[in-house]
């Protein structure tokens, strides 16, 4: 007999002392992380860094060389057929019927998980394509079927979705709407894993982040403890017609000034002090004050990082 879902009360996901080796490689080195069930859970990383190996050794498609993994409860690895329904998954190279119609294919996928019909329709509209469910897959435009991706990945309503990518082809009007379906399918308590390279997205969605480097995790916790714990230099945008680089530069409380395109960047760990500078010099009009933010975490910890090849 398979196994049953795992306790409600224990984990989605628990890592630990996770490998995985390409060769020379070394794709992930000794990863070990827990995420609670309900939790939003961002993985982010440069290229070649190791996220989608990991993901895929969370979702049973690879072996971990050594190491613990459990999902729902259970281990992926050999593949576990009693997991694959509560699991949806969709990748940034996902396959499609595509000789059906959007409607067509989705009522295919939930055949297969053996949900209802409606389901179906309940897809298409999460993902906002019910006008276009009469359309073959193969005349969908490449935004259109990334979301009929997401669809798919959520028409049997799984408890755990992983998502890679999910806003890479969309448009920023359709980007902030597939943001609310998202926060709509953790108020259901989904527990959803997501890679983006969107430092925005992860900072308004995610309950916490790890950013992996090298196949290691180089930091995990939530987006706002991250940034508190980062610089805590602020920016200052001037327009370059208000003021000169050398002005800039002779400001007190001014650590750094460059000119970057036809504004002058002020960096500044005593904001107050240099905005009222810039005001008695240039005015304040068309200043932008700005911030840490997830990515000047992330570019601190990745910025020095190359791509694996």
């Amino acid at each position: 007999m398979p196994p049953t879902p795992g306790p409600q009360d224990g984990p989605a996901v628990a890592l630990d002392d996770v490998h995985k080796r390409y060769g020379r490689i070394q794709a992930v080195d000794g990863v070990s992380l827990t995420v609670p069930r309900g939790e939003f859970f961002g993985l982010l990383g440069p290229n070649g860094a190791g996220k989608t190996t990991l993901v895929e050794i969370m979702e049973g498609q690879r072996q971990a060389d050594s190491g613990t993994v459990s999902v729902l409860g259970h281990s992926p690895w050999p593949r576990n057929p009693a997991l694959l329904p509560q699991i949806g998954v969709q990748t940034q190279s996902s396959a499609f019927f595509v000789r059906l119609t959007a409607r067509e294919h989705l009522r295919t996928m939930a055949a297969l998980y053996r949900t209802d019909r409606e389901a179906a329709e309940r897809a298409l509209a999460s993902v906002g394509l019910t006008e276009q469910g009469d359309i073959r897959v193969d005349d969908l435009s490449g935004g259109q079927r990334q979301r009929l991706a997401i669809a798919s990945a959520l028409v049997h309503r799984p408890e755990l979705i992983f998502l890679d990518e999910p806003t890479a082809a969309l448009d920023p009007q359709a980007r902030r709407a597939l943001w609310q379906v998202l926060r709509d399918l953790k108020g259901e308590g989904r527990t959803i894993i997501y890679t983006t390279h969107h430092l925005d997205e992860a900072q308004a969605l995610c309950d916490r982040v790890a950013i992996l480097v090298d196949g290691r995790i180089a930091a995990l916790d939530s987006p706002g403890r991250l940034i508190a714990q980062g610089s805590p230099t602020t920016r200052l945008v001037v327009p370059a017609d208000r003021l000169t680089l050398e002005a800039a530069r002779a400001i007190q409380g001014v650590d750094h000034a460059t000119l970057d395109g036809d504004t002058i960047v002020l960096e500044t760990m005593d904001a107050g002090h240099v905005l009222a500078a810039v005001d008695a010099i240039a005015g304040l009009q068309g200043v932008q004050t700005r911030t840490a933010s997830l990515e000047d975490v992330y570019l601190e910890l990745t910025g020095a990082a190359e791509p694996k090849p």
